[in-house]
């Protein structure tokens, strides 16, 4: 394969920022809204250009009760007018309003909070402040939210077997949030502990798989915000009690349910890789052999993974390892180990279903980015992944398109390749794949649902990646440094 020269926000692991270390698959953004904005680049007036008309797209599209849709794209649109170069900002203030309703206007009370804690990130992010001010206290309003939540809310193959889980990823987007703005100490309050009550909300989640990848995100905030002592050192060891969990998983035979077959190693190894992350920036590394070998444990399940899904959780693994200072030991050729996951290119065909294989080729991608590998990335990959929308025409394809749609949507901008999504191209008929994708949504996009707010994520993400190349980290993460767990035993 020849090198293929695109614009990269990074070269290789040592250029990753604190925020795309926590924060580095595309599952938690896209999915889940959290640490949208990533690699920020100079403003682009013909990407703003097609962020605008492709909500537009959407907004015409979805069902007139979708507010969170409405929502994503007045924030998108209060971003990009904000990053756009000689703003002078004094509309800001008259513009926080309505946004602030159009987050009150989303009824489900789960993606209520996740607007409200996206649009802090990205007041925080674009160095705004009239969040809080003498008549205003919008980031209490959110933390309120949290407590709307029931369990067992998510209408999917696992029905009723979730628990909290909606709850406690949307205290970490929260939790998040409000450290973004420099207000982590309100979820420590004497009147109550914020951070300890979504730590025991964990044992409430029937199932290993989405109680370890939950808690591991939720870990990984608390420490960012500097608060482990809560994890460790009060009445329980929550991180000791979920990796406990998770080596129960055999013993407790409740697997989750996916539409197309992923094995049991991939199922145990997913929420391992997650808490790893969290273990790493918790700085304890007695857990890594508390309460079995993890990193022994971790290798041997991705062995057990058929390359074409293991992909998938290449990029936890590798980040992950990195996260820990253990990459060398545990990958001590990842030349060779990335060879290996961009020969999955040529085996797997992006159109097949929508998950495993339409997600498949974002991860290889992004991971090959991440590792300054693009050059095993060749042209022909990327226009197949681009021109791949079609091919997802089953049922089950066209109700989770999405999913595929948002990760490539991602992929695409953080290499500088939008071109392929956004501009017509002969395999739509002269329209662009978003388009089509859109135009092909069912009426109302009623069948997708929910689903449609991975599109919004991805989109908003990119408007919020335009505030500028020289945009720093923001005080909370560039204040982090991951803890040095010294060599390996």
């Amino acid at each position: 394969m020849n090198p293929v020269l695109r614009s990269l926000p990074i070269s290789g692991l040592a250029d990753m920022p604190i925020e795309s270390r926590m924060i580095a698959t595309p599952w938690s953004r896209m999915l889940r809204g959290i640490g949208l904005g990533q690699y920020p680049i100079d403003y682009d007036q013909t990407v703003a250009g097609y962020i605008r008309d492709t909500f537009d797209q959407l907004v015409a599209k979805v069902s007139p009760l979708d507010t969170y849709t409405r929502s994503c794209r007045e924030l998108a649109d209060f971003t990009l007018k904000t990053a756009e170069p000689g703003s002078d900002h004094s509309w800001v203030e008259s513009a926080v309003d309505p946004l602030l309703e159009s987050v009150r206007s989303v009824p489900n009370a789960y993606y209520r909070a996740m607007a409200g804690s996206i649009l802090m990130d990205a007041f925080a992010k674009l160095g705004l402040g009239p969040l809080l001010t003498a008549d205003r206290d919008f980031p209490a309003e959110v933390l309120g939210m949290l407590d709307e939540i029931a369990p067992d809310q998510i209408a999917d193959d696992n029905q009723g077997r979730h628990g909290e889980y909606e709850r406690v990823c949307a205290s970490s987007a929260v939790f998040l949030a409000l450290g973004q703005l420099g207000l982590g100490d309100r979820l420590v309050a004497a009147e109550r502990n914020h951070i300890i009550e979504a730590l025991d909300l964990l044992d409430r989640i029937p199932i290993p798989y989405f109680c370890g990848r939950a808690g591991g995100m939720l870990m990984s905030v608390i420490a960012l915000l500097g608060y482990t002592e809560h994890i460790f050192d009060g009445d329980r060891d929550y991180m000791q009690e979920v990796l406990e969990y998770l080596t129960r998983a055999d013993e407790i035979q409740n697997w989750p349910a996916f539409d197309n077959h992923l094995t049991i190693p991939w199922k145990k190894v997913y929420p391992l890789l997650t808490m790893l992350n969290a273990v790493a920036m918790c700085g304890r590394p007695e857990y890594l052999t508390r309460p079995v070998d993890a990193l022994a444990v971790a290798k041997e399940l991705m062995g057990q993974i058929p390359w074409n899904i293991r992909v998938h959780m290449a990029q936890y693994y590798v980040i992950a390892l990195h996260n820990l200072g253990r990459l060398a030991e545990e990958i001590p050729d990842l030349d060779s180990f990335m060879e290996d996951v961009a020969a999955v290119l040529d085996i797997v065909d992006p159109g097949e279903n929508y998950s495993p294989r339409g997600n498949a080729y974002p991860y290889i991608i992004e991971l090959a980015m991440m590792t300054g590998r693009m050059d095993l990335i060749p042209d022909e990959a990327l226009e197949r992944m681009a021109d791949s929308f079609p091919d997802l025409d089953s049922p089950l394809d066209r109700e989770n398109r999405p999913f595929p749609v948002s990760y490539v949507l991602n992929i695409l901008g953080e290499i500088g390749k939008p071109e392929l999504l956004f501009t017509p191209r002969e395999r739509y008929e002269g329209r662009s794949a978003i388009t089509w994708a859109i135009d092909n949504l069912s009426d109302d996009a009623l069948v997708e649902g929910d689903r449609v707010s991975m599109i919004d994520h991805a989109l908003l993400s990119y408007a919020l990646r335009l505030r500028g190349a020289s945009a720093g980290e923001t005080a909370l993460f560039s204040a982090f440094v991951f803890p040095d767990f010294g060599p390996a035993r």
